[in-house]
């Protein structure tokens, strides 16, 4: 049975930027209960290609692997035609905002992003994100948690979220946090925009936040 508390969660979404050791001092205030606090912080990186292990099959020379949209699990890489024209060297393809139909393909520079944009839907996405708390309580013996989760355009090293757990043994705030992450990562109704030199691009949900979502029983296409 999920411990009692008597500090009640907390979800903040802000633009301005967040004091990690007054957020966490704040949770186990005066809660004599806490022996231990767990807390993440995730932060603005720059974003690197991803390189084709040693000894793996490449494409024919002059055909270039198409891409589909990020994580869905239905597109099928497709070769364009032999003599077709590339991309300059050190370029990829970027998507259009996940979600609208309307993806059109561009290319982008594989370089460090200049900045995160975050948008989300007021209202809805705190009750999203209480709904998770909520469901952590009934997983783990907690005390209290709190999520703060940032919008707007974040610049690299910049703090986007915190998410930190109190309970009587660090065991249940360990695996609470990391609950309360995996299940933030896919199913908070948060829209991410990557921008650089290039241009920018709408990033969606990988296939490993969906698996990490998943080692807790809980499907990334029905969870809420």
């Amino acid at each position: 049975m999920a411990a009692q508390s008597t500090n009640p969660a907390r979800v903040r979404i802000q633009t301005e930027d967040f004091d990690l050791s007054a957020e966490v001092a704040a949770l186990h205030a005066a809660d004599a209960r806490v022996g231990a606090v767990v807390a993440f912080v995730g932060l603005v990186r720059e974003w690197t290609p991803t390189l084709a292990p040693s000894g793996a099959a490449l494409p024919p020379e002059g055909a270039l692997a198409s891409l589909g949209r990020p994580g869905a699990g239905e597109v099928t890489p497709t070769l364009a035609p032999s003599g077709a024209a590339l991309p300059p060297e050190g370029a990829l393809a970027s998507l259009g905002r996940p979600g609208t139909g309307e993806v059109t393909p561009t290319l982008a520079p594989a370089q460090a992003l200049d900045c995160l944009e975050l948008e989300h839907y007021p209202g809805m996405t705190e009750r999203a994100i209480e709904g998770m708390i909520e469901q952590a309580r009934q997983r783990f013996e907690i005390f209290g948690a709190r999520v703060l989760h940032r919008v707007g355009r974040l610049g690299l090293g910049e703090q986007i979220v915190l998410v930190a757990v109190t309970a009587a043994h660090r065991g249940q705030a360990f695996q609470a946090c990391e609950f309360l992450m995996d299940y933030l990562k896919t199913q908070a109704p948060f829209w991410k925009k990557e921008h650089g030199a290039a241009g920018s691009r709408w990033v969606d949900a990988r296939a490993s936040d969906d698996a990490a979502l998943a080692k807790w029983g809980i499907a990334a296409s029905n969870a809420s």
